[in-house]
């Protein structure tokens, strides 16, 4: 009994899918989403974001928590500085996608937009929150125009994602030399 135990938790162990999170040198795993900008509808596509230069990207659990309130109203204060940069600036999640409208006018100010993401991307980016199925954790991603992920940060801490984004966007000039990995 115990042989077959044990051979059948090797089987499941191989037979399992193995989903790494992209870290920073991959190819950022390319998705589209819809969302909202200032209330109104918006569609994400990041291929065709990366065609006009980096992408700063960040995951959050769901609108209206209270991390996620403070995350979306610290990116907002800042997207301004991301645009100088010539950066896009978009937040995603699977948490409470059905309240995305009123969140992108309250908490994001309509300065930025913010979008639900699949089960797919999720997967993709590894971003499930383990404690909280069907949401996403706290993961801010830079990608530079040519697709490669060029910073990444998890934290369940709102407080250093815009900081940490906005230097590691600000080193992908080329004079700034490279860009802080983590």
């Amino acid at each position: 009994m115990r042989r077959f135990l044990a051979s059948l938790a090797v089987t499941a162990c191989l037979a399992a899918p193995a989903f790494a999170a992209p870290e920073v040198g991959d190819v950022a795993p390319q998705f589209q989403a819809d969302g909202f900008l200032g209330g109104d509808a918006f569609h994400f596509d990041l291929a065709e974001a990366l065609s006009e230069g980096p992408v700063v990207m960040y995951f959050f659990p769901a609108a209206f928590t209270g991390g996620c309130n403070i995350e979306a109203a610290l990116f907002a204060e800042s997207a301004a500085e991301f645009t100088a940069a010539g950066a896009t600036l978009i937040g995603l999640t699977a948490g409470n996608t059905d309240r995305l409208s009123e969140f992108s006018e309250a908490h994001c100010a309509s300065a930025f937009p913010v979008a639900a993401v699949d089960r797919e991307t999720v997967s993709a980016y590894s971003v499930g929150l383990m404690m909280r199925p069907g949401w996403t954790n706290r993961t801010s991603y830079v990608i530079a125009a040519d697709g490669e992920i060029a910073f990444k940060h998890t934290d369940n801490n709102p407080n250093e994602h815009v900081t940490l984004t906005l230097a590691a966007l600000h080193a992908l000039a080329p004079d700034a030399g490279a860009a802080p990995a983590e």
